[in-house]
């Protein structure tokens, strides 16, 4: 799960980048500070994803990501396509984590 969501965080803080980078002519500076804000908290929070709560933070800057949309129409679009990243960066990375598991027990018992 950590190197999955670790991918999909920081893949979304560089769009969220380029993006600020794009909008830097027609957006007020309020908007490129939002962005800049929320594209560092994606960044570190990839850093994080060992802990319980780095998974419950990622998923909250999932809103934020997508609530960059009522700046940039297009991350209405971005977003939800990352949320749905995100979503199943969780469930194949749990369903990983558990086949690990397993296999660690079973070599456990040969041993």
């Amino acid at each position: 799960m950590r190197i999955l969501g670790a991918t999909v965080l920081v893949m979304e803080s560089m769009t969220l980048g380029f993006a600020i980078l794009l909008a830097t002519k027609d957006q007020p500076t309020a908007t490129l500070i939002y962005g800049s804000v929320i594209s560092l908290l994606l960044f570190l929070t990839a850093g994080i994803l060992k802990r319980r709560s780095g998974l419950y933070i990622g998923s909250v800057l999932q809103v934020f990501m997508i609530s960059f949309g009522f700046f940039v129409p297009s991350f209405f679009v971005i977003g939800v396509i990352f949320l749905g990243l995100w979503a199943a960066a969780i469930i194949v990375g749990r369903k990983g984590e558990a086949a690990r598991a397993a296999l660690m027990a079973q070599a456990g018992e040969k041993a």
